[in-house]
């Protein structure tokens, strides 16, 4: 008898070695995906307080025929580190004692204001005097300083104006990434812009706001307030497929824009002690929601658009209280607000166009549900813990 060729006995151990190896890849990949998720939900926990560092000046311009007037809503405590006053002044939470402490560092103040926020005519630097006495007015929930100055621009007021802001920057240490909320009215010609760092100088022209400026601020905002990521992020991991993730983000953008509209032009206000913790919360939530559900991603029993819904609400009022604008209606602050709105809505879209398409290639491995109850657990860790920490600095803040 011949003997069988031996090719054909290796044939099969062939096939069954080159279907081995993409079992291996997958699970490689697939450990590779628990560990990545692992490492960045704990990057982007890492610097939990960095929310609060900063802060948003505020400033309207106006001229009235030959007068031109700047009134400045600057937070009081970092007003009065920056103006170098005495710890006594900065830490003083009563608003008559704020006034009096203002009072008491006013040429420091002028000295501050002046140098970092500057008026030209023509291209010429304005001379700022200040007008009456400087007063407190709460913006979520936080003192501000207001100052009011008088611009002498040798004859040119009716000349072209700019205007530069470089209040509270980097280098001082306290907070980063400050923005300068800007208005102005001249002659009846409304308008409306955001200074910062990279860009710290515009030209009051025409009544447009710069809607280019407020789309960047929200992308901005969404993207770096780590709150609002872990919350989309939460959301992610509990869609196990495109029309629960489009269903869900739907019904979180309708309702945060509701509330961010609302809130940023004044008509309803909550407390910020109140809405960060819940917000803070409601990350926990999504995050334990995402670890329960079911195959096809959903939160048990019939409220998980409900309970959307109510925590989109709450994510709106946060926007808002990010923008800071406290201001009379008009159409530039609708455009303003809408342009806001959207550019939230643009990074939004953006994580979720980077990173379904991953969840669902991992999904296909071995390491598709230990990878979400890793991300869940620390994701939701995240949240209890700037619960707690919201919470008490809330309590702290009262008892002061």
């Amino acid at each position: 008898m011949i003997p069988a060729a031996p090719s054909r006995r290796r044939g099969p151990v062939r096939r069954v070695a080159a279907a081995a190896v993409p079992a291996l890849t997958a699970r490689i990949v697939g450990a590779l995906g628990v560990v990545l998720v692992a490492v960045g939900a704990i990057l982007l926990a890492w610097p939990a307080a960095a929310h609060d560092e900063t802060t948003s000046a505020h400033a309207e311009v106006v001229r009235d025929g030959d007068r031109i007037t700047a009134e400045l809503e600057l937070e009081y405590d970092l007003l009065m580190k920056s103006a170098w006053a005495y710890a006594e002044a900065y830490e003083a939470t009563d608003s008559d004692e704020q006034v009096r402490q203002l009072a008491a560092y006013a040429d420091s103040v002028d000295d501050y204001v002046g140098a970092r926020f500057v008026v030209e005519a023509d291209g010429a630097r304005c001379v700022a005097e200040p007008v009456g006495a400087g007063g407190i007015r709460d913006r979520s929930d936080r003192a501000f300083a207001v100052v009011t100055y008088a611009y002498d621009c040798g004859g040119n007021e009716a000349g072209t104006l700019a205007v530069s802001s470089a209040l509270f920057p980097d280098e001082e240490g306290f907070v980063h990434s400050t923005r300068t909320m800007l208005s102005w009215d001249l002659d009846g010609a409304a308008g409306s812009a955001v200074l910062e760092a990279a860009e710290p100088t515009v030209e009051l022209d025409g009544t447009a706001p710069h809607v280019g400026e407020f789309l960047v601020l929200g992308a901005e905002h969404l993207l770096f307030g780590l709150d609002h990521v872990l919350f989309l992020v939460a959301l992610l991991l509990g869609a196990r497929s495109l029309r629960s993730l489009v269903l869900t983000a739907t019904t979180f953008t309708v309702a945060h824009s509701v509330t961010f509209l609302l809130a940023a032009s004044g008509v309803v206000g909550v407390p910020t002690e109140v809405v960060e913790p819940v917000i803070a919360f409601s990350i926990a939530v999504a995050a334990v929601a995402a670890i329960v559900s079911d195959r096809r991603g959903e939160l048990p029993g019939r409220w998980r658009m409900p309970v959307v819904f109510a925590f989109g609400l709450l994510h709106g009022l946060g926007f808002a209280s990010a923008l800071g604008v406290d201001e009379a209606w008009s159409w530039g602050l609708l455009w303003a607000l809408i342009a806001f709105n959207v550019g939230i809505e643009v990074a939004q879209l953006a994580i979720i166009a980077v990173a379904f398409p991953l969840l669902v290639l991992l999904r296909r491995t071995w390491a598709g549900r230990p990878a979400t109850i890793v991300a869940g657990f620390a994701v939701a860790a995240v949240g209890l813990f700037w619960f707690a920490e919201r919470v008490t600095a809330g309590i702290s803040g009262v008892m002061v």
